[in-house]
């Protein structure tokens, strides 16, 4: 697998649990969130809830700003654009590349 499917596969995944996406969306409306604002608004553990921020930001679709012990989250709305460029350029290729 080449770099741009493995990133697509990397968000993907990110993206395909409902918690994460839920995240995603509560810190996509916000601007910028902290962890713990986060965790009262989920019923799972803080632990659990860190868990899932730390796999959005290792996909690259969040930005964390430390500020002593909190951290504040972000969305990266230029990651989120790549992605839906590069799953539309994926799915345009297989449709092209397909023998009729």
């Amino acid at each position: 697998m080449d770099r741009a499917s493995d990133r697509l596969v990397r968000t993907a995944k990110a993206l395909g649990d409902p918690t994460r996406l839920e995240l995603l969306r509560r810190i996509a409306a916000a601007g910028e969130i902290c962890c713990k604002d986060l965790v009262v608004l989920f019923p799972v553990s803080q632990a659990t809830v860190s868990h899932h921020l730390k796999i959005l930001a290792d996909a690259g679709l969040i930005a964390v700003r430390r500020d002593g012990q909190f951290g504040w989250y972000s969305l990266r709305p230029a990651a989120v654009a790549q992605h839906t460029e590069l799953l539309g350029k994926t799915l345009a290729q297989r449709r092209r590349s397909k023998p009729r």
